[in-house]
């Protein structure tokens, strides 16, 4: 049961080109940073990354982007990376759009082994081309297929040797329904508790979903577009 691996090169030995990638996170949110770097540092090519996003030109999912290594996005969101953008139009890389709320539950749905679903968005639109669509209790719907993947990589606050996790506020997102849905879930944890230190109640990925865990060190938690105010001057106390 132990499914501990000393570090993100390790976990990711075997991982090799052409493999279907499922990766928690949103925007530079609960990315697994290390397991990213991992994949630029071997420099696995012909990749399809399931994502919400591909990071920003520079970090997250976007230094594999950069590096060439991805041959097809299937995201939501498309918006902070000018290297996307420049691949994409260009025809050096295929991308599957897809609504946020569709995208996640075509995740959880591979997860549950659910192979396809009907759902209203995006009907009559060029996301619906080519598929099948039904009339369900009067709304038009189209079918959506499940998504898995060959490897899930998601990033936890913490996590056990048996692979249990927590999550932690916004850094939840995607990581629970992308770890569900890999063949084989790599998990990366801020902190490598004992196995019967979390408790039963706060777990949101279980340990069956779980079959590599790290724990990482000294991770970077970037912000995509920090925007601050002047701090206004200091109004002296009546009477000074």
């Amino acid at each position: 049961m132990n499914k501990v691996f000393a570090d993100a090169t390790a976990a990711l030995a075997d991982v090799t080109d052409g493999a279907v990638i499922l990766s928690g996170g949103f925007g530079l949110s609960g990315n697994p940073e290390h397991c990213i770097r991992e994949l630029a540092r071997r420099g696995v090519r012909g990749l399809t990354i399931v994502s919400n996003n591909c990071g920003t030109t520079d970090q997250g999912l976007g230094v594999l982007l950069a590096q060439g290594q991805v041959k097809k996005m299937i995201s939501s969101y498309v918006g902070e990376n000018k290297i996307f953008e420049k691949l994409f139009l260009s025809g050096e890389l295929e991308v599957e759009l897809c609504p946020q709320g569709t995208l996640a539950e075509r995740i959880r749905a591979g997860g549950a082994g659910i192979p396809a679903f009907f759902t209203p968005t995006a009907y009559g639109t060029k996301v619906a081309e080519g598929k099948e669509t039904r009339v369900i209790d009067g709304k038009p719907c189209v079918l959506e297929r499940a998504i898995t993947g060959d490897v899930a990589i998601v990033k936890a606050w913490k996590g056990d040797a048996w692979g249990n996790l927590v999550y932690r506020h916004t850094a939840r997102n995607f990581n629970p329904m992308m770890a569900a849905a890999g063949r084989v879930t790599i998990a990366e944890v801020e902190e490598l508790v004992p196995v019967g230190a979390l408790d039963p109640n706060t777990i949101h990925t279980p340990s069956i979903y779980v079959q590599r865990i790290f724990q990482g060190t000294a991770y970077d938690k970037p912000i995509e577009q920090r925007t601050v105010r002047p701090r206004p001057a200091a109004t002296p106390p009546a009477g000074a």
